[in-house]
């Protein structure tokens, strides 16, 4: 028990190195080419702190593990919307771009709704994600990615056209080596931290929906975590959100498309009390960005997101 334990604390060590790398290759690359840090968040960054997930997504799949599938996508968007937001929001208050508020967020609430009906069989007609629904959710998430991508970077050519040349000597080699030893970090870590911590977990009996939920849900968060802290800790707080939005669709559409694809998936009624805790979650953060501080995400919105984290877990291991 010893040995797992310290391998886990090394799998964080790891972790907290890689996220380091990862954002500040990325935010070396957004500023080079002048690329908004939401953007970057959103493809590269949200990719790579996502890898834990889509390992473990196939690996799970191919094992019939269902249970671990969804309990892993859905624990860690309610990591991501709940815990990780509310402490960047009490670390500095959130600005939320007007994509952020009139795309990514909208779209998140729709990638929950989209979940639920094809579990609920109100797609499909049984409650299985089937091979075709996964392949249908796989490429949701393409085009989720390809278009906003594809607006924000012709909206970058519009504006240099009118913008001097940067004067700052960023080397692009060493950016995308920081991302690659980022990423490889990330993935490695998440592996040591949740494995083991897996194997804690099932050595004092706790049941493998429940870890899904709780130790691999909130083991594979670790990476979006402490790269996102890491993003707002250094004035980058847009690359963090990009990250956490582009991570819950990569987590309802590609993660569970991709499991489905490989072997499709049995849903259980037990996932219908998270997917409703995550559509209201998702649609409170919508909602926030609209009250108060407008398009701000404060210290107390910040503050209710964590209770609102706190009193699931209450309920969750209650």
């Amino acid at each position: 028990m010893l040995i797992k334990t310290l391998l886990v604390l090394f799998g964080f060590i790891l972790i907290i190195i890689g996220a380091d790398l990862l954002v500040d290759g990325a935010r070396n690359i957004a500023k080079k080419y002048r690329i908004p840090d939401v953007v970057i968040g959103l493809t590269i960054v949200s990719l790579g702190t996502s890898f834990p997930e889509i390992m473990i997504t196939i690996s799970s799949a191919k094992n019939d593990y269902h249970d671990l599938i969804f309990g892993n996508a859905l624990g860690s968007n309610i990591v991501n919307l709940a815990l990780i937001l509310g402490i960047i929001a009490l670390i500095k208050p959130v600005h939320l771009d007007r994509d952020t508020k009139n795309v990514h967020l909208p779209l998140a609430v729709m990638a929950t709704a989209v979940l639920a009906f094809m579990g609920n069989g109100l797609i499909g007609g049984h409650l299985v994600i089937s091979r075709l629904e996964g392949w249908l959710l796989i490429a949701m998430s393409v085009i989720y990615f390809i278009v906003p991508a594809y607006k924000s970077l012709h909206r970058i050519q519009l504006s240099k056209q009118h913008a001097h040349p940067t004067a700052d000597h960023i080397s692009v080699t060493k950016s995308v080596i920081y991302i690659v030893l980022g990423f490889i970090a990330l993935k490695f870590g998440a592996d040591f931290a949740v494995d083991n911590a897996k194997i804690i977990g099932e050595s004092i009996g706790i049941p493998e929906s429940i870890i899904g939920l709780t130790i691999v849900g909130m083991g594979t968060a670790l990476p979006e975590l402490i790269t996102s802290i890491t993003a707002t800790l250094k004035g980058t707080e847009g690359l963090a959100i990009g990250n956490l939005i582009g991570s819950c669709i990569l987590n309802l559409f590609l993660i569970i498309g991709l499991g489905a694809v490989i072997n499709p998936l049995d849903y259980l009624p037990i996932f219908n009390l998270e997917l409703v805790f995550l559509f209201g979650l998702t649609f409170l953060v919508w909602v926030f960005s609209y009250i108060g501080k407008r398009n701000t995400l404060s210290r107390v919105e910040g503050s209710i997101l964590i209770a609102c984290f706190v009193g699931y877990m209450v309920i969750l291991l209650g």
